[in-house]
């Protein structure tokens, strides 16, 4: 590709981008989809403005490549070895049972080989890790529990690809009648790689890097970083193994240094860049031709494949890894769609002529389709569970407890301090708390006075006896929830005092237009210290120090009380924040004359 054309594409590329991610995000469809679009639009089979579609799919997996190191720093083989029932056992199980159950239905309903339908099933059965961890990350989900369980999944996928990989050239070639037995060298060549990354990560990675640490160079630390990550995948792609488990070794090789966190923030704009690379070729390679010629054949072999994996994996997620209803509903429309390793798999089964073109032209489109719609169908289920929210997955706590003298509504990171410190005091509390998972956690440190219960439904609070306690904390984190609460209360027990979390200025005023006098800013106290330490370590007398944080404390409450009068007036609180910032500054600058002129008097 000449110095013109590849300005011209690249100029494509990133034109598309800013035009598509920006709309789907608006909608709150997610960056993912954006991107599949704008390959769409630009690839050969809409606009045809970029037609090397091989040449960007050969850079843009090193995006997923990237991604795999980063997830390795992420994991230390200590905490991988916490993971391994998750991984071993639902990421196995996962596998194996969609594979025998889609290879079953390519074998007896649409007529493939034995050997056909063993490779199709197995990459059928695997998933996107780029699609899966991407959205994820997005929806800010990866450390739910089932992000979690999707994650362990996904990795069992990618160390379930080699074997799938490597198969097909046997079943291609080794069962004919030229067959030969599997050679032992390469099987030595493959232990002997991963062998070879594990132990030269542990004995070769720290010292190069402490050796670059010296040069003091963010450029070279770039470079080395970049260089770990592409000479390890190498060795993997000469070994026949997959480059992304090669990242991905090597990641976990370096989790436990003291480079892990540099190493993150040098890769992550390639990572991101070269992702959003991988999505737009994912785009590209959908073939609206074919889709057009064959629409029932393909929507049908979609349905299917979404239904039959969905169907496989919602059982998996409730009775081996233990999730709710909703949480399996959610991990099934994260891993129900093709996955990128089946591209790799279907086109070394072609040129092994296990299958024929066709057939992997129609199963390529068909996982497109199904990569492309993952984003909708996370959103459908979020929405899907949410409404059913208010139906728990199992039946409310009877609370036995003796009369309280505070309610605490939501047991998460607040609620639990407020509980520990009545709790020392010997004051009698009931906790009530809607997620299943929060209260079995917690009562395993101890809390008889935690129950399962929604804080906004009027029955549960009358078997709390909320008539007969003094004080109501809402710590809830969902702002809508926690509003809900605070009406309820409000409106059934005047007599309680209400003391609500706040999760900024605008539930605040929301807050205070129900009746609630005090909400308390969830980070604005933690914020106060921070700013306490940050003025502390810049050498300012700590008499100075408190005296700046005492008089901004209390000049921006004296702010949101004004600001309180006109929230719904945009204008006016534009200008009264920067009112605000002013009077602050003078504030300030008069406390410095007045503190000088103390010191001379002195």
């Amino acid at each position: 590709m000449d110095g013109h054309h590849f300005l011209q594409t690249a100029v494509v590329f990133l034109l598309a981008t800013v035009i598509a991610v920006p709309l789907t995000k608006r909608f709150r469809l997610g960056a993912v989809l954006g991107f599949l679009l704008a390959g769409v639009v630009i690839g050969p089979s809409a606009l045809g403005l970029v037609s090397d579609t091989e040449g960007v799919a050969t850079i843009s997996d090193f995006g997923v490549v990237l991604m795999l190191f980063v997830i390795g720093l992420e994991l230390s083989p200590s905490r991988l070895w916490v993971m391994r029932r998750a991984v071993f056992g639902t990421g196995s199980l996962q596998v194996i049972v969609c594979a025998i159950a889609l290879g079953a239905i390519a074998y007896y309903l649409f007529g493939l080989t034995w050997k056909a339908a063993v490779i199709v099933g197995g990459s059928l059965a695997l998933s996107s890790t780029a699609f899966g961890l991407q959205i994820l990350a997005e929806r800010k989900e990866a450390g739910t529990a089932y992000g979690r369980q999707a994650f362990a999944i996904l990795l069992f996928q990618d160390l379930a690809a080699i074997p799938l990989i490597a198969a097909v050239p046997l079943l291609g070639g080794a069962l004919a009648r030229d067959a030969h037995a599997p050679d032992l060298f390469s099987v030595l060549r493959v232990v002997g790689a991963i062998l070879g990354v594990i132990i030269g990560g542990r004995l070769l990675l720290r010292p190069v890097f402490r050796f670059v640490a010296r040069a003091k160079s963010t450029e070279v630390s770039t470079a080395t970083a970049l260089l770990v990550v592409m000479g390890t995948a190498w060795l993997m792609e000469l070994a026949g193994i997959s480059t992304t488990l090669g990242a991905f070794l090597a990641g976990i090789m370096l989790a436990d240094s003291e480079y892990r966190h540099e190493l993150e923030s040098n890769i992550e704009p390639f990572k991101g860049l070269l992702l959003g690379l991988f999505f737009i070729s994912v785009g590209m390679s959908v073939d609206l031709q074919l889709l057009m010629a064959r629409p029932l054949v393909i929507l049908g072999l979609v349905a299917a494949l979404l239904a039959v994996k969905a169907l496989l994996i919602m059982p998996l997620g409730r009775v081996v890894g233990a999730l709710t209803n909703a949480d399996a509903v959610r991990l099934a429309a994260v891993l129900a769609a093709g996955g990128e390793f089946a591209f790799v798999v279907l086109n070394l089964a072609q040129q092994q002529r296990i299958i024929t073109e066709p057939q992997r032209g129609l199963m390529v489109m068909a996982i497109s389709l199904s990569m492309a719609l993952t984003p909708l169908l996370v959103m459908l289920a979020a929405r899907l569970v949410h409404e059913r929210a208010r139906k728990p997955d199992r039946e409310f706590d009877t609370i036995e407890a003796d009369t309280p003298r505070v309610i605490i509504a939501g047991f998460g990171r607040m609620g639990q301090i407020v509980a520990r410190v009545l709790r020392a005091q010997g004051i009698q509390f009931v906790a009530l708390e809607s997620s299943v998972e929060q209260v079995e956690t917690s009562r395993r440190f101890g809390g008889t006075s935690l129950f399962f219960g929604d804080p906004g439904r009027p029955e549960m609070l009358r078997a709390a006896q909320a008539e007969k306690a003094s004080v109501f904390v809402i710590a809830t984190d969902d702002p809508e929830a926690n509003l809900r609460t605070a009406r309820l209360v409000r409106r059934q027990y005047p007599h309680l005092k209400i003391i609500a979390r706040a999760r900024n200025r605008q539930h605040v005023f929301r807050l205070m237009d129900i009746g609630v006098d005090d909400p308390v800013r969830e980070t604005f106290y933690s914020s106060l210290v921070m700013t306490r330490h940050v003025l502390e370590a810049l050498d300012m007398p700590p008499e100075v120090v408190e005296a700046r944080i005492a008089r901004f404390r209390k000049h921006d409450e004296q702010v949101l009380r004004s600001q309180y009068l006109v929230y719904d007036d945009d204008a006016a609180l534009v200008q009264s924040t920067k009112d605000a910032l002013n009077d602050l500054q003078h504030l300030f600058e008069a406390d410095a004359v007045d503190e000088r002129e103390r010191a001379e008097e002195k």
